[in-house]
């Protein structure tokens, strides 16, 4: 298992060198989204509608965080279960998604679009959200604010440590293969 430090801007670099179960910190832009954030923009993709953000490149963090206290930039901001977003996550990656975060096993349909756009799924660890807070630097509500804790949010991440969960090359850590 290696380690590496990476930029958001070079998960698409990286990809074909990590393997499931390699550790990374990851700094840069992440983007929040679950089930209901997911479905709007699903619906504004199927109108041909501008998305809150572009998809192609991005990390998406499958997360909720909890109302920020005075003096942070987050309140606890820990992975929800990824596999309510398989229905989304291969339309998504063939538009260009990068890398996926969350916890938990995904669908065979997600594992195929992973390999077959060269992405990322990583894992961030579950029950630990207010340490996690503690590598969000930035917080920005982007879109669907009427969501509240599911709406759309721009993070700056600063060494949030993750384990890849499944690489572009089919690997991943809930599988036997």
């Amino acid at each position: 298992m290696a380690e590496y430090k990476i930029n958001t801007g070079e998960i698409k670099e990286f990809a074909e060198k990590l393997r499931a179960g390699d550790t990374v910190l990851l700094s840069g832009t992440v983007y929040t989204s679950r089930d209901a954030a997911h479905k709007r923009i699903k619906e504004l993709i199927d109108a041909g509608k501008e998305l809150p953000y572009d998809l192609n490149g991005t990390s998406i963090y499958y997360a909720g965080p909890t109302p920020t206290p005075e003096g942070l930039a987050i309140g606890s901001c820990g992975p929800t279960t990824s596999g309510r977003m398989d229905k989304f996550a291969p339309e998504f990656l063939d538009l260009g998604l990068a890398s996926m975060i969350g916890k938990g096993p995904r669908s065979r349909e997600v594992i195929d679009a992973v390999i077959r756009n060269k992405a990322v799924y990583f894992c961030a660890i579950g029950g630990a959200g207010a340490v996690a807070s503690k590598c969000i630097t930035e917080c920005e509500v982007i879109a669907f604010e009427d969501l509240g804790c599911e709406s759309v949010k721009r993070l700056m991440f600063k060494d949030f440590p993750l384990i890849v969960g499944i690489d572009c090359h089919g690997n991943s850590l809930f599988e036997e293969k």
